[in-house]
């Protein structure tokens, strides 16, 4: 299962603890075992040929029932645990919301959230998955993208009225702009949209908290660039959206994980259960 999920001899042996000849002795055994050739082979890549992907598809589902019914007479494994890193704004509007639903399908899986910086960088050593928001994760990554996103500009009604209904470059000159830490390039992207590439606001203030942009836009401390999702999830009836521009993110929300970690029982339940949620 490791050389299917992480398409490589080499780390699947590394993932065991074999030298990647010891490992190929081992699927070797297993082709003639059962009379069918699983694999092709072009140096350490391996993918699986049609034979191969029946007796995957057949077998795979078995392996989870197993581990589970495993887990289920090991006294230690009362509690399945997940290490999580999680953008605090997206735990508050999506995630927490919607966890009762897991607890009752799996009421052993607990997590631990972690809400500090540098989440991505983290994955695979102190997390064992985290939701980010990234253009792209890199490739080493598994990554599933959760959402597409538009860039809003909102603030305080009173401020909003101030500004007017049509984009003026001497008006927002004289403005603060609220941008979040996860999304620097938001705000290039909306200037571009309004037409106003070169536009130099009063300040640009820098905030770690989606949570915190919200309040302070709400109080009329500045104009917040954030996604459209933000806006219409805090359900703040002292924000205003300035203008009717349709703006794409470059950003988006990302679950990922080190592809081995899907071999953990409470990595993949929380994965599989995320893909299908909707959040």
């Amino acid at each position: 299962m490791r050389i299917v999920r992480l398409g490589s001899a080499r780390a699947a042996a590394d993932e065991l603890g074999l030298s990647p000849s010891a490992l190929s002795r081992r699927v070797a055994a297993l082709e003639e075992f059962i009379g069918k050739r699983l694999f092709t082979r072009q140096h350490q890549a391996m993918k699986l040929t049609d034979e191969g992907q029946s007796f995957y598809d057949a077998v795979s589902p078995k392996f989870d029932e197993l581990a589970a019914a495993v887990e289920g007479q090991v006294e230690d494994s009362k509690v399945l645990r997940l290490h999580l890193g999680v953008l605090p704004l997206f735990g508050t509007q999506r995630l927490f919301p919607r966890l009762p639903e897991l607890r009752k399908m799996h009421p052993r899986l607990h997590i631990d959230i972690d809400t500090s910086p540098h989440l991505l960088a983290r994955v695979g050593d102190t997390l064992d998955a985290a939701i980010v928001l990234s253009k792209q994760p890199d490739p080493q990554f598994h990554a599933v993208r959760l959402d597409h996103n538009r860039v809003y500009a909102f603030t305080s009604k009173a401020l909003a009225a101030e500004i007017g209904p049509r984009p003026d470059e001497a008006t927002l000159s004289r403005q603060t702009f609220l941008i979040h830490n996860e999304l620097p390039d938001s705000f290039t992207a909306w200037k571009q949209a309004v037409g106003l590439p070169n536009l130099e606001p009063a300040a640009i203030d820098h905030f770690d908290s989606g949570q915190l942009i919200l309040e302070a836009s709400a109080n009329g401390l500045g104009i917040a660039i954030m996604h459209d999702d933000h806006f219409y999830r805090s359900h703040d009836t002292r924000l205003a959206k300035l203008y009717d521009i349709e703006v794409q993110s470059p950003y988006s929300y990302w679950f990922v994980c080190r592809p081995h970690a899907l071999e953990v029982r409470a990595v993949r339940i929380f994965h599989d259960w995320l893909v299908n949620a909707g959040l």
